[in-house]
């Protein structure tokens, strides 16, 4: 079994140089089936986690948040990155509060969102709650990593110079990463990746894209994640099987996983004294 301590520093190294992909399991047999795949670490996602329990993104609680994040860092020895929203608090103290709680649960890292309910933060609100978060982890004393993030293209403010701004700060108050979702064009990408410099960035890649690895790279980002493009996924899956089951029809299963591939996949995790 690695150590919480190994799973941080592992992750930590990994934003060094290069550039790694960062899938998003939902639950424990997601988890384990990316380590299988052989990923090197693994991130949440508040979306996936969500519609798991038949409700919508942003609804969960702090606590049921907490009990995710260690359900998942838990089911696998690679290093876990919370998706951890807003960071549950309606203050910079609350924020802290919750960032300390969720270094508790052995997490790699954890990004903390810049607004909530689809609204930015003003900006001195979001660094203070960024800075309240950086000063959480250093007085944990653990090597957490901490992700900003700059959600104006998810909150209705789409403007890059708007993001730079944001990230820059971020990065400024204490931030080892930085992450803007919904940016996608390559000139965008490297916007950011030369606005953070030497700081690592992390892309989001959430559907179907042109953009390859090596080309990401290329531009300069050292991560990729897919946030609730996997679950997605599944859930398309089962939408197309259960639409042909409920018109009479029992062929909306191909491409179903085989029940003892799975069962061999899980036991072997079991028997490697995975809780």
């Amino acid at each position: 079994m690695t150590t919480t301590a190994e799973k941080r520093a592992a992750f930590r190294a990994l934003h060094e140089q290069g550039c790694f992909v960062l899938p998003n399991p939902w639950d424990r047999g997601t988890a384990r089936y990316l380590e299988h795949r052989g990923f090197a670490a693994l991130a949440t996602t508040s979306s996936g986690a969500a519609w798991s329990r038949g409700r919508p993104d942003g609804s969960a609680t702090r606590d049921e948040a907490l009990d995710h994040l260690a359900d998942i860092v838990g089911a696998t020895d690679l290093p876990v990155n919370a998706d951890f929203e807003d960071g549950y608090g309606a203050t910079a103290d609350e924020v802290a509060a919750s960032v300390a709680l969720a270094v508790t649960t052995g997490v790699a890292g954890l990004s903390i969102e810049d607004g909530a309910g689809g609204t930015s933060y003003e900006l001195g609100v979001a660094v203070e709650r960024l800075s309240a978060a950086r000063e959480a982890i250093d007085a944990s004393g653990h090597d957490v990593l901490l992700v900003g993030r700059a959600d104006g293209f998810f909150n209705g403010r789409p403007d890059l110079d708007d993001i730079l701004t944001r990230l820059r700060a971020f990065s400024r108050a204490g931030a080892d990463c930085l992450y803007a979702p919904g940016i996608t064009a390559p000139d965008q990408v490297a916007a950011v990746v030369a606005a953070v410099a030497p700081r690592p960035v992390n892309l989001l890649i959430g559907g179907q894209s042109e953009l390859t690895l090596a080309r990401v790279a290329d531009l300069g980002v050292r991560r990729v994640s897919v946030g609730g493009a996997l679950a997605r996924t599944a859930w398309g899956g089962v939408r197309t099987a259960v639409d042909r089951l409920a018109e009479g029809y029992f062929d909306g299963f191909a491409g179903a996983a085989r029940g003892d591939e799975l069962n061999a996949l899980f036991g072997s995790a079991e028997a490697r004294g995975r809780r």
